[in-house]
């Protein structure tokens, strides 16, 4: 772990694949204009969403560490989360959806770190820190949805995804990045848009990942709850969003009841979403979170999972009924009457029981691959698995005896029994062959001279999932994203505008009391006319201080904001009258 991360109990339990997408979060990076974008969302957010959103907002601010006048500083929201059983890192925007959800699993809250610019104060299709933070923080300290959020990234962190997930995943990172940055070209935007959308219609049939990553922005990000007609907010991406927070709830949202239909409504992340789906309750997302699962290949398993794997040309693992486990990367199933007969990986595969691997069966043993027969043996009633050591002695297989095993589909597997494996229960999970050939009617599978077969034993594939059965068997440590966040240079007016801003935070903070805030005022006039936000905090202090001649000032001053960016004008009324009508959300 960097030594500019603060350790933890829980960040200390996660595992190393994991802490490589972790990063400081270097908080004096934050600039005062950085600041200044934190607490005008979060007023105008605490302000509306004590009404509209769930009652587990407004309690989790206060548990979860975020604070209105600053940004949350993860050192401190970890010192807080750890009552209720959480942790917070920082990351670089868009993670892997694996890694995304795994983190979850380990009641790590993933937060990106940057903070969206002024520009796009309303919203952002980048993750920053008011998203994560503001958005996903303060829900957690609800113990139901915390709970589902954990098991959700337990489950999904499983979820075999499809090669085009990957593509896709970059695609839309990149597209998020550029649209963040200040001065990108229209055309990049237009290109990358251009982009995501083409894989978006020819991404096939819908991977696993596909479907729940749907059900997780449906609910963790974009979720409402209680009942149709007058609904919640819950979904981060709401919470965060002082634009469509409020949008979502009029009558040009279609409002859904949640069900496992949500799997394929798909979404478009860069724009507002025109349907939403409503929970009556938390306990109602776990619900339907585990009837997804029940369709998953984590529980199904069988040939419908092994070409999921193969088909995702990722590292995955298969479960046999015996319990054993194989990871690596499939490649190719040899079926009989639609069953699962023998398969192989491709590349260094290692085995497992019970998430641990087997000793003497790491990828070092098996470098090349690893072939399997599944199933029971030709005109025996009795699986391999199910046999007593009487049985097995019956049948020839014991150590040092030379047997020839065929099984049902036509695998043979011929050769001397060396010696072999048992689980816990006294089942036979693993036979090792030297001198051994194993073929498929004709066709080869394996040699003599290839060195030892380890035959595992199973009659089914039980279980197939995305990742190893034991994390350690693999060397995961390789994630190297294709674009970072971009960071600009400044420019000297952008320097000198952030250096008003901070005199002004200064003074409201009681560090500086010798500020001229007229002066600043004037300097603003006179070099930033365009910019709305330090003028709103200005009048704020003025309107605190019932310095009349002051606000008349800024306010005249706003009105010509106004007229040369109307775009910008329903920001500085909302920023007013929070102001105004003294809205009291200083104790957040």
């Amino acid at each position: 772990m960097s030594k500019n991360i603060e350790p933890n109990p829980i960040l200390n339990r996660l595992p190393e694949h994991l802490k490589q997408f972790m990063k400081p979060q270097n908080y004096e990076q934050y600039s005062a204009i950085d600041q200044a974008v934190w607490r005008y969302v979060m007023r105008k957010n605490v302000d509306f969403l004590s009404r509209v959103a769930h009652k587990s907002y407004v309690e989790g601010l206060k548990q979860t560490g975020i604070y209105i006048d600053h940004i949350p500083n993860m050192y401190g929201m970890n010192r807080i989360l750890k009552d209720i059983g959480w942790a917070a890192v920082a990351v670089d925007g868009f993670i892997p959806p694996n890694a995304f959800m795994e983190f979850q699993a380990y009641n790590v809250l993933v937060i990106a770190s940057d903070i969206r610019q002024l520009e796009h104060i309303e919203y952002t299709p980048a993750p920053d820190i008011i998203h994560e933070g503001a958005g996903h923080a303060p829900i957690i300290a609800n113990p139901e949805y915390a709970e589902y959020l954990r098991r959700f990234g337990e489950i999904g962190c499983k979820a075999i995804s499809s090669a085009k997930d990957y593509e896709l995943y970059e695609a839309v990172r990149y597209l998020s990045i550029i649209k963040e940055a200040p001065g990108t070209k229209k055309s990049d935007i237009a290109s990358a848009e251009k982009k995501v959308e083409e894989l978006q219609k020819n991404m096939g049939e819908p991977s696993e990942m596909a479907l729940i990553r749907n059900l997780h922005w449906w609910t963790v990000e974009y979720g409402l709850i209680g009942t149709i007609e007058n609904p919640k907010i819950y979904g981060a991406g709401l919470l965060s969003s002082i634009g469509e927070s409020s949008w979502c709830l009029t009558d040009e949202v279609k409002k859904q009841p949640y069900t496992i239909e949500a799997a394929y409504q798909g979404f478009d992340i860069t724009k507002p979403q025109p349907q939403l789906f409503v929970t009556p309750d938390f306990a109602h997302l776990s619900l339907v979170l585990e009837e997804f699962a029940n369709t998953m290949a984590l529980r199904k398993g069988g040939l419908t999972g092994v070409n999921k794997l193969i088909a995702s040309g990722a590292l995955g693992t298969i479960e046999l009924s015996t319990g054993l486990q194989i990871s690596g990367k499939f490649t190719e199933v040899i079926e009989h009457d639609n069953q699962p007969i023998y398969l192989q990986t491709t590349g260094p595969t290692a085995l497992a029981y019970r998430e641990k691997e087997l000793v003497g069966h790491g990828t070092e043993t098996h470098k090349k691959g690893f072939g399997l027969p599944v199933g029971k043996l030709k005109g025996i009633n009795l699986a391999i698995e199910d046999m007593s050591p009487r049985d097995l002695s019956a049948y020839n297989i014991y150590e040092e005896k030379t047997v020839s095993l065929e099984f049902e589909g036509g695998i043979t597997v011929s050769g001397e029994i060396i010696t072999g494996k048992r689980n816990l229960q006294g089942k036979i999970i693993l036979i090792s062959f030297k001198n051994c050939t194993v073929k498929h009617h004709d066709r080869l599978l394996f040699k003599p001279e290839w060195g030892i077969y380890d035959m595992a034993v199973g009659k089914d594939i039980v279980s197939a999932f995305s990742g190893p059965a034991d994390y350690n068997s693999f060397d995961l440590i390789t994630h190297k994203p294709t674009s970072e966040t971009i960071q600009i240079e400044k420019s000297k007016e952008r320097m000198a505008l952030e250096s008003l801003y901070q005199q002004v935070r200064d003074f409201r903070e009681g560090k500086s009391q010798t500020i001229s805030r007229t002066k600043v005022l004037e300097q603003l006039i006179e070099k930033h006319p365009n910019d709305w936000l330090l003028p709103v905090e200005l009048y704020e202090l003025a309107f605190a201080g019932n310095e009349k001649q002051l606000c008349k000032r800024i306010s005249n001053h706003l009105g010509n904001i106004k007229q040369n960016r109307p775009e910008v004008g329903h920001l500085i009324d909302d920023g007013l009258d929070i102001i105004q009508n003294k809205q009291d959300v200083s104790s957040f």
